[in-house]
């Protein structure tokens, strides 16, 4: 698969067609990561989402003393955990 991509790259730039000779230097400037996407299938959605999770927690977490509770709030946020208290109430 590399040697392809490589072909079509060169080809690319060769080509002198500006949109192709730009496609080809972003596809080679991404190479890795587009190649790991076929191993892994993985995107940065997840950690986006992990991001949106923290920073929830960090505005929940104002006035806070210490590190240790914006911790213990990014895990209460982020967590799937269902406390059965509160899954009563919420019924």
């Amino acid at each position: 698969m590399q040697n392809a991509n490589r072909e079509w790259i060169g080809w690319a730039t060769r080509s002198k067609l500006a949109p192709m000779v730009c496609l080809a230097k972003t596809i080679k400037q991404h190479e890795e990561g587009i190649l790991r996407w076929f191993h892994s299938r993985m995107t940065n959605g997840l950690l986006e989402g992990i991001n949106g999770l923290v920073k929830a927690a960090k505005r929940k977490a104002r006035g806070y003393r210490n590190v240790q509770n914006l911790i213990a709030m990014v895990y209460m946020t982020a967590n799937k955990l269902r406390i059965p208290a509160l899954s009563a109430r919420r019924s």
